[in-house]
C-alpha cells in the first residue's frame, strides 16, 4: 500500500474518533519560521477595530518655531536685525542654515526668554514675536537630517499602515519648547493659548469622526505636556472627549537627574549641525533662559527620602535635591534661582493630580542612567563623571516608580491605569526601534478596542 493511501486511510479513521481525542491525535500544522509578516499585518489586526482619532504630542526638540521682528527689537549687532520688518521666518529648525548664514549668535539672542517677575511669566525679547508651525499636522514635526526617524516620523508611518490619515483621523500638536506647562496657580500665556488650541483640535477631531473620543499620545516632554493638559481640563470635558492617554517615556512629576547636567554643562537637545564650537556651551545661556530647562529638576520627595542624598558632588560641597537653588547659583545660573524657587514653591503646595482618564504609561528600563554627577573641580563647563543606576538613559527608574505609585494611590485612576516597563528600551528610541515600537503600537490598538 502506498504512503499516500495510508495517510488518507488514517485521516478517515481519525474522523471516527470522539472530537477531543481527534484533536489530540491530529498533527499540528507546520510552522514556517522563515515567513516574513505581510505588509498589511497591522491592518489585519485593525480589521476588528474602529479607529478613534489620535493626536500626537512630540518631544521637546520636534516643534518648529517661526519669528517676526518688529520695530521694537533692538539687536545686539546690526546683522541680527537684518530680517526686521520682513515678516515671518524660520527661527528654530533642525537644519544647516544657521551656521551657513552666520546666524547662530542671532538665533541664540532671538530664542531667549525673559522672565517677568511681576507677571510671574516668561516673554520673548521686546520686538521678537514667535509662533509654532504646522499645528494640527502629524507630519509637520522637525526632521533632523542626521536622524530622520526622530520626532514621531516612524510612529506616524506605522499609524498610517493601520489606517490613520493625517488631517482626518491623525493630528499633531507641536508647542513652544521653551515654555513649561503651568502648575496650578502659575501663569503661562504661551501654554494657556496652546491648551486652548489643543482642546479645539481634539473637539474638531472628535466631531469629524462621528463623535468618537480621541486618543492623546505624548512622547518624552510631549508626554508631560499631554498629561498636564488632561489634568487641567474640566472633568466633564475629559469624559466627553478623551478616550485614552498613551504616554511613552513621559517626563515624570518627581523630576530626574539629567536636567541638572543639561543646565550645568549645556544642552545639545537643540541640534544645530555644522557648528565647529562646542554646541552645548554655545547654546547654554539661551537654554538657561527657558522655563523648560528647570521644570524637571529632581524633587526631594522622590530623590533621597528627605532630599539628603547628593545628586551633584564637588570638592567643596555636595548638592541634594533640596539644594538645587544653591546649585543653580554655583553653576553660574543665579538668574534662574528665583524662577526655580517660585516653581518649586508652587509644586510643593499641590498634591498629585491624576488625569482621571484611561492611561497607559510605557517606559524603558535596564539602561545605565545618571544618578549622581561629579564635578570634582567645580568646573561646570566640563562634562561630569557619572554614577549610574537604572532607567531609560535619561529618566531614572525611581522617578518612574514614584509616578506609578502616585497613579495607583488614586482609587478612581488605579482601575484605569496600566504601566509597562520595556527592558532595554531607550528614552529617545522607544518609538523608533522595531521591537519597542511594536509594543507601543499594540497599546494604541488596545486603546482603540477598549
Amino acid at each position: 500500500m502506498g504512503i499516500d493511501r495510508i495517510v488518507r486511510l488514517l485521516s478517515l479513521l481519525l474522523l471516527l474518533l470522539p472530537p477531543g481525542l481527534r484533536e489530540h491525535l491530529s498533527p499540528a500544522p507546520a510552522i514556517d519560521r522563515h515567513r516574513q509578516p505581510p505588509e498589511d499585518d497591522h491592518a489585519g489586526a485593525n480589521d476588528e477595530v474602529v479607529l478613534h482619532p489620535i493626536v500626537l504630542v512630540p518631544g521637546v526638540s520636534c516643534s518648529e518655531l517661526e519669528a517676526r521682528l518688529t520695530d521694537a527689537y533692538r539687536p545686539s549687532t546690526p546683522h541680527c536685525g537684518a530680517l526686521k520688518g520682513k515678516g515671518w521666518f524660520g527661527l528654530w529648525a533642525n537644519c544647516s542654515e544657521l551656521p551657513a548664514h552666520h546666524y547662530v549668535d542671532c538665533f541664540i539672542e532671538q530664542m531667549r526668554l525673559v522672565y517677568d517677575p511681576a507677571a510671574g511669566d516668561y516673554r520673548n525679547l521686546p520686538g521678537v514675536e514667535t509662533r509654532v508651525r504646522n499645528f494640527g499636522s502629524a507630519c509637520g514635526f522637525q526632521r533632523n537630517p542626521e536622524h530622520t526617524d526622530w520626532c514621531l516620523e516612524v510612529l506616524w508611518q506605522e499609524l498610517e499602515r493601520i489606517g490613520y490619515r493625517d488631517g482626518d483621523t491623525m493630528f499633531g500638536a507641536p508647542y513652544d519648547l521653551r515654555h513649561a506647562p503651568p502648575l496650578p496657580g502659575q501663569k503661562s500665556e504661551a501654554f494657556t493659548g496652546y491648551f486652548q488650541r489643543l482642546a479645539r483640535l481634539i473637539e474638531g477631531a472628535s466631531e469629524s469622526n462621528h463623535g468618537r473620543k480621541a486618543i492623546l499620545f505624548g512622547h518624552s516632554y510631549g508626554g508631560m505636556v499631554a498629561l498636564e493638559f488632561v489634568r487641567g481640563a474640566p472633568v466633564a470635558w475629559r469624559e466627553r472627549h478623551i478616550k485614552h492617554l498613551v504616554l511613552a517615556a513621559p517626563l515624570p512629576d518627581g523630576g530626574f537627574v539629567q536636567p541638572v547636567r543639561l543646565f550645568a554643562s549645556g544642552s545639545d537637545l537643540l541640534y544645530v549641525p555644522g557648528m565647529t564650537t562646542p554646541l552645548a556651551l554655545t547654546l547654554r545661556p539661551m537654554w538657561r533662559s527657558f522655563e523648560s530647562s528647570i521644570a524637571n529638576f529632581p524633587t526631594p520627595a522622590v530623590f533621597g527620602g528627605g532630599g539628603d542624598a547628593p545628586l551633584v558632588v564637588t570638592r567643596e560641597r555636595n548638592y541634594s535635591a533640596a539644594d538645587m537653588e544653591e546649585f543653580l547659583a554655583a553653576a553660574g545660573g543665579a538668574a534662574a534661582a528665583e524662577r526655580f524657587r517660585r516653581r518649586r514653591t508652587v509644586a510643593g503646595r499641590g498634591r498629585f493630580r491624576a488625569p482621571m482618564v484611561p492611561t497607559t504609561c510605557i517606559n524603558g528600563v535596564g539602561i545605565e542612567t545618571a544618578e549622581r554627577l561629579v564635578y570634582w573641580d567645580g568646573d561646570f563647563d566640563k562634562d561630569p563623571e557619572q554614577v549610574n543606576g537604572d532607567g531609560d538613559e535619561n529618566i531614572n527608574l525611581v522617578s518612574m516608580l514614584a509616578f506609578d505609585e502616585a497613579m495607583r494611590r488614586e482609587p478612581g485612576q488605579n482601575r484605569m491605569f496600566k504601566t509597562i516597563k520595556l527592558r532595554g528600551a531607550r528614552h529617545g528610541t522607544i518609538i523608533t526601534e522595531d521591537w519597542s515600537l511594536k509594543r507601543v503600537m499594540q497599546e494604541i490598538l488596545e486603546a482603540n478596542r477598549i
